[in-house]
C-alpha cells in the first residue's frame, strides 16, 4: 500500500483554501498535515476540505494563531492532541493511519528574533518545548520496546496528552511538521551568516539533534537528498525576489521511525508553491511510503 504524505505550514487554511486545492490536484497526497491553520475548531472548513477528497480530519486549532490539522483520504484510527509547556496553544495533533502507523503533526515555536532565553521569552519557550519533546520521545522509545528494535533511551516525564491512547510503535511512527529549525549546514543558504539567527543557532540545532536521536528518527528528505545538496522549504516574505536570492531554510521535516525506513519510496519539495498567488512562506514537503497491505 503506497501512501503519499505531505506536511505544509499553510499560514491560514481559510485564507489559502484555494492553494490547498492546488496541492490536492497537483500532488494528490493521501494525507496532508497542516500547521498554522489559524482557526478555531468550530470554524475549521470541514466541508470544503471534505470536498477536496479528505473526509477524515483530526484538528486542533485556536483563534488567529498556531493550529494543526491532519487531513486524510484514508480512515484515521485513534486520534488526539498534546499540550506542551503548560499551554493550550494548538501545536500538536496525532492520529493513527492504516496498519497502526502513528502520525504526529507538530508546530514548534518560532522563537522570536533574539537567540537569548534570558532576554527573549519566545526563545525560552522554544527551548522549553524542545526539552519537553526530547524527554517525551525518550519515554516513548522506552515504552515501545520490544515493539521496535532500535536503541531505546531512558527519559523523563512527557507532556500532557488529550484524546485516545495508542500503542507506542505498534506499526511504526511518523513525526512531521514545521519544526522551525534548519539543523544541517546545507539546510540554510549560508551556514556562517545564520549561526546567530534564530532557527539555525547551535543551541537549537543541538536540541533538535537530541530529539531526533531520542527515537532514532530517520530524516525522510535527507534519506533521498543527502548533504551537501542544499534543500529549502521556507523563504522569507521580506525577499522581493525569493527565487533569485534563494535565501531559504529547511524548517519543515518528515521523520520516520527506523522500522518504517525500508518503506521510504520518495521525497519531493514543491518549490513552485512559493510562487502561487498569495503564497505561504513555506512550501509543501511530500514523502511516499510503500507500506505492507493490512
Amino acid at each position: 500500500m503506497s501512501i503519499r504524505l505531505t506536511t505544509w505550514n499553510i499560514n491560514s487554511v481559510r485564507l489559502r483554501l484555494d492553494l490547498l486545492r492546488q496541492l490536492a490536484e497537483i500532488q494528490a497526497p493521501d494525507v496532508i498535515c497542516l500547521q498554522e491553520t489559524k482557526v478555531m475548531d468550530e470554524l475549521f472548513p470541514h466541508g470544503a476540505v471534505e470536498a477536496l477528497g479528505y473526509p477524515y480530519q483530526a484538528i486542533y486549532g485556536m483563534k488567529g494563531y498556531n493550529g494543526v490539522a491532519i487531513l486524510s483520504k484514508l480512515p484515521l484510527g485513534p486520534a488526539g492532541r498534546r499540550d506542551w509547556c503548560g499551554r493550550r496553544d494548538a501545536r500538536h495533533v496525532f492520529a493513527t493511519l492504516p496498519g497502526g502507523v502513528e502520525l504526529h503533526n507538530l508546530y514548534v515555536p518560532a522563537g522570536g528574533d533574539l537567540p537569548d532565553p534570558e532576554a527573549n521569552e519566545k526563545f525560552a519557550h522554544k527551548l522549553q518545548f524542545l526539552n519537553e519533546l526530547e524527554a517525551w520521545l525518550k519515554d516513548e522509545a522506552r515504552a515501545a520496546v520490544p515493539a521496535r528494535s532500535p536503541k531505546a533511551a531512558k527519559g523523563a516525564k512527557g507532556a500532557k496528552a488529550v484524546g485516545a491512547a495508542v500503542t507506542p510503535g505498534a506499526g511504526g511512527r511518523i513525526l512531521v511538521g514545521d519544526l522551525n529549525i534548519a539543523p544541517l549546514e546545507a539546510d540554510v543558504w549560508s551556514h556562517k551568516q545564520l549561526l546567530s539567527v534564530v532557527s539555525h543557532t547551535p543551541v537549537e540545532v543541538e536540541h533538535l539533534t537530541r530529539c531526533q536521536a531520542a527515537y532514532d528518527w530517520v530524516d525522510a528528505v535527507r534519506h533521498f537528498i543527502p548533504e551537501p545538496e542544499q534543500v529549502f522549504t521556507w523563504w522569507s516574505y521580506r525577499n522581493r525576489d525569493w527565487a533569485k536570492s534563494d535565501r531559504g531554510r529547511r524548517l519543515d521535516h518528515i521523520w520516520v521511525s527506523p522500522e518504517l525506513a525500508p518503506a521510504l519510496a520518495g521525497a519531493e519539495i514543491l518549490r513552485e508553491a512559493r510562487d502561487w498567488q498569495k503564497p505561504s512562506d513555506h512550501v509543501p514537503v511530500t514523502v511516499t511510503l510503500d507500506l505492507p497491505r493490512v
